[in-house]
């Protein structure tokens, strides 16, 4: 019993200088870091099932994006997503099925990334202010409200205008939630869960950098 507290008590320093020293860093450091997390979400867009009836396939890009935010703070976490989508479409193929270019943001699935940006910085923002929000469930919500409105709004608007626009056949609503929402819903959920977990063991639930409600967590 006492063997396991002294590995809990060494481990939550640990985790507690990690992001201490992440916050102590240079802006040469964190703008690595950003660019570091980008790659990492261009590597999980590579996991990828196409679906027969949506130009949207089922990716993990979210789960980077999720972990972004959480890992690197609101501004190096929105900054790694922002270099994301500028590197993607200057010439680096790490959109979903090694793609790249403007016509990826401008297509059918642009919205969905134009929304990581958006999400990163949420979760980055109130897990950065708020030491109580660290917790699992505090995080579980501000999860799913990053990956269902912050990330799937902006995605369905821009699928709507594509389908209106490039296509000619506007979609009634239910249309589009089955072609941009329906079909990843279970496994959005999933990595929600996954990234809730893993950022739940790894935030610190003491103050690094004076936020707002430092000693309540």
């Amino acid at each position: 019993m006492r063997e396991g507290i002294l590995i809990w008590e060494t481990y939550r320093r640990f985790r507690y200088r990690i992001f201490q020293k992440r916050y102590e860093l240079s802006i040469l450091g964190k703008i690595l870091l950003a660019l570091s997390m980008a790659w990492v979400t261009g590597l999980f867009a590579q996991i990828r099932v196409s679906l027969p009836w949506t130009p949207v396939p089922i990716t993990g890009q979210t789960f980077a994006v999720l972990l972004s935010g959480i890992l690197l703070g609101r501004f190096w976490g929105g900054l790694s997503q922002i270099l994301y989508c500028l590197l993607g479409v200057t010439g680096i193929r790490w959109f979903a099925g090694f793609s790249g270019g403007w016509s990826v943001l401008m297509g059918p699935t642009g919205g969905y990334i134009w929304g990581f940006i958006l999400a990163s910085f949420f979760l980055g923002y109130f897990t950065e202010r708020f030491v109580r929000l660290r917790n699992f469930f505090p995080l579980l919500g501000l999860m799913f409200f990053a990956n269902f409105f912050l990330i799937h709004i902006p995605g369905l608007l821009q699928l709507g205008l594509w389908y209106s626009v490039i296509k000619g056949t506007p979609l009634p609503l239910n249309q589009l939630f089955l072609k941009g929402t329906l079909p990843f819903i279970p496994g959005d959920i999933l990595k929600i869960i996954l990234a809730t977990g893993i950022s739940s063991l790894l935030l610190p639930r003491e103050s690094f950098h004076g936020e707002i409600d430092r000693g309540k967590g």
